[in-house]
């Protein structure tokens, strides 16, 4: 085998190593990213999940507010009749 076979052979095993080094770095990189990926996705998902009941919470609240709010009228109303009638 001449010796410029040889020389080819070692310079292409020697750029193939540096591929596979920063295909390997590049790798790590990635997984890297997708873990913190990962963890921002379930943060935004429980923020979501704890923010979307919150509209059924007001209903309710303001349905019991509007009954307070009768019965206070009513009882304003009973007092402005009893203090009339007086």
């Amino acid at each position: 085998m001449p010796a410029a076979a040889i020389v080819t052979l070692i310079i292409t095993a020697v750029l193939v190593l540096a591929l596979v080094w920063y295909l390997a770095q590049v790798v790590r990189v990635l997984t890297s990213v997708n873990d913190t990926l990962g963890k921002v996705t379930f943060g935004v998902r429980a923020i979501a999940h704890q923010t979307e009941p919150v509209t059924g919470i007001v209903t309710a609240i303001n349905n019991d507010l509007g009954a307070v709010a009768g019965a206070l009228e009513a009882a304003v109303a009973s007092v402005g009749n009893t203090a009339q009638a007086a």
